[in-house]
């Protein structure tokens, strides 16, 4: 059985699955598991050199941990077969790998997330700000009825790479760990990856993801179709990130609207605010990048792996 065609069947496989199931339930997520490692971590009392050492190792056997489980799931439980397997087999294997890959990816949750806030904003500007307060680490107790729509489009486009697009892509290069080890790097940084208290114990965490990210954020811009490549990259560097900036960038390029964060930076400044249909259009616009980007790395994880 080719090893490739395996990936991209249970790339369909996982979005299918998180279409109609959504979320597994807590005891079972391993992102949840992930989340749980790191919170055991108090490094934030001791000395920058001494807390950038331990939050650097913290990770490293993290990581290691994450990728040795993700590698025997899939070598000991799905990739030993003949490689002579009937179409039967085949589908079974695709399904369950399906089937572990799911909780790495969130499109589900996040496009209902993103209409939440939506929703709360018809009841009261108050109830959407509590609700983006879920969704983004900013201060919304004073942001207006157009920033809270902007910060919820914002985090809908950077977390369509965070969530979907940059997991499936190193699920397509490297398989269950890859993708395991991008979700393990994605968490780390947002829980540790501040310019606070956690500054020195997090920046390990936050360069990794930095990394890990930079390809992927660049194809989920790429994937929204922005109308000007030329004007993308100019935009996406306003933003203090490296990467995040990109797929925003490329909603607002796509949506002909401005968006940005109070105090630090605007995108697409010269266009129109942001209204009340947008938040809509976008996560339609999100889930056309979706699909795409399935088709995408399903055809890489092929391509990855065909004969020389």
């Amino acid at each position: 059985m080719s090893t490739g065609l395996l990936l991209a069947l249970a790339i369909p496989t996982a979005l299918l699955i998180d279409r109609v199931l959504g979320e597994p339930p807590a005891w079972a997520h391993p992102v949840v598991a992930m989340g749980r490692y790191l919170s055991g971590f108090k490094l934030t009392r001791l000395p920058p050199a001494l807390a950038f050492a331990a939050g650097a190792l913290a990770w490293l056997l993290g990581a290691a941990l994450v990728a040795v489980i993700a590698l025997w799931l899939q070598g000991t439980l799905l990739l030993r077969l003949h490689p002579d397997a009937s179409p039967l087999r085949l589908a079974a294997a695709a399904l369950l790998t399906g089937l572990l890959l799911k909780p790495l990816l969130a499109w589900r949750m996040l496009a209902e997330e993103a209409m939440a806030v939506e929703a709360a904003l018809q009841q009261s500007l108050d109830a959407g700000r509590a609700r983006l307060s879920r969704l983004v680490s900013r201060d919304t107790a004073s942001l207006t009825e157009t920033e809270v729509r902007e910060a919820a489009i914002e985090t809908l486009a950077e977390n369509l790479n965070d969530s979907v697009v940059a997991p499936l892509f190193w699920f397509a290069l490297l398989g269950l760990p890859g993708a395991a080890v991008y979700r393990f790097a994605n968490t780390a940084d947002a829980m540790w990856g501040y310019r606070d208290e956690r500054e020195w114990s997090g920046k390990w965490a936050a360069r990794a993801d930095d990394l890990l990210s930079w390809l992927p954020a660049r194809l989920t811009a790429w994937l929204l179709r922005p109308p000007s490549l030329a004007r993308l990259a100019g935009e996406a560097r306003r933003t203090p990130s490296p990467n995040s900036g990109w797929p925003m960038a490329a909603m607002a390029l796509r949506l002909g609207v401005a968006l940005g964060k109070p105090g630090v930076y605007t995108l697409n400044a010269a266009a129109r605010a942001v209204r009340l249909a947008d938040l809509a259009a976008a996560r339609r616009l999100a889930a056309q990048a979706v699909l795409a980007g399935g088709g995408l790395m399903a055809a890489l994880a092929l391509l990855a792996r065909a004969p020389a």
